[in-house]
């Protein structure tokens, strides 16, 4: 017997959501399966498994599922033409690939393990990076800059994206919002980065300068005041009439920002990228005598591998066994 006042039994049930489509359902689930993963990481293995499978198709090879003598002889071609690194990317974007649609690994398989080794053994793994902008080669690339808008939106860039050592990706995603100053400079909070794709986020503070010239938080302060940006996007577009644009900088930019940068203060340009800014400030942090523990605070590193490699390039000749040897 139901109360009165409560209804019929029909009446007092809840009412079913209306059912999704499976296929809806189907597109969904393959959204959160890629989420993990970064938008540049999945564009470079849709790139690479475009290139095997093209390799497979002139080869009159199966791609899907392949065989492991075809991933051998694949590898066996790249081998000498592409860097290691890349190389080790398209292994990694086959086997993804396979896993997606519940096919073996044939990556795991003796014949292409022991093709990948010899590759390893025969051409290196030592990765040919950028070179780091320094402390000094920051300052030289900010003085050279232009007191105009472009000027000032580069030298903002530049100084804040050395000093917060931020990943190209991490500097053009701040918002106004995300940027707070305080009596002691800058606290900026990062929302989403390469290394925390759930969005749990963290914190970076940015110290004032020592010279106003070249003092971070400064330049920032007169980015947005020349510009009297108040929400949306941090660094936007400047086109070549000087006109500010509402959009959001590409992380492409960034890299053209620091070689127009190191152009204009008599370095060469093909030595520095967008990761420079990063790296510089690790290496330069190691070289001052700050512990591993603070710089990956300010880098967001989880690991330390590639964290030491910053660290030893700048004890490199300050912790020297040939400085105290008395030549």
């Amino acid at each position: 017997m139901v109360a009165r006042g409560l209804g019929s039994p029909i009446e007092g049930t809840v009412r079913s959501a209306p059912l999704v489509p499976l296929a809806d359902l189907a597109d969904q689930a393959r959204d959160y399966a890629r989420a993990p993963k970064a938008a540049n990481t999945l564009r470079a293995y849709r790139a690479d498994w475009r290139h095997f499978a093209a390799w497979c198709e002139r080869h009159g090879r199966s791609a899907l599922p392949a065989a492991p003598e075809t991933v051998a002889l694949y590898l066996a071609e790249l081998g000498g033409q592409r860097k290691t690194a890349t190389i080790g990317r398209r292994l990694t974007a086959i086997a993804q690939a396979h896993k997606a649609a519940d096919h073996g690994t044939p990556t795991t398989q003796a014949t292409v393990k022991a093709v990948w080794a010899g590759i390893r053994r025969t051409h290196g793994t030592a990765q040919e990076g950028k070179a780091p902008a320094l402390t000094e080669d920051v300052r030289r690339m900010v003085t050279a800059l232009p007191d105009k808008l472009l000027g000032t939106r580069d030298r903002a860039l530049l100084l804040v994206g050395f000093a917060g050592a931020f990943r190209r990706s991490e500097l053009v995603a701040l918002d106004v919002a995300d940027v707070a100053e305080t009596g002691d400079g800058l606290v900026v909070t990062l929302r989403r980065s390469k290394t925390d794709q759930e969005g749990a986020g963290r914190r970076i503070g940015i110290p004032y300068g020592s010279n106003p010239l070249t003092c971070p938080v400064r330049a920032l302060r007169a980015w947005l005041e020349l510009t009297t940006i108040a929400a949306g996007p941090l660094f936007r577009a400047v086109d070549r009439h000087g006109r500010l644009g509402p959009g959001r900088l590409s992380d492409k930019a960034v890299a053209l920002v620091v070689k127009r940068a190191a152009a204009a203060a008599g370095l060469d340009p093909s030595r520095y990228a967008g990761h420079s800014l990063r790296a510089g400030l690790a290496t330069a942090a190691a070289a001052a005598n700050v512990p591993e523990r603070v710089i990956a605070l300010q880098t967001g590193h989880r690991s330390t591998k590639i964290l030491r490699r910053y660290i030893r390039a700048g004890s490199l000749l300050r912790e020297n066994a040939a400085a105290s040897a008395g030549l």
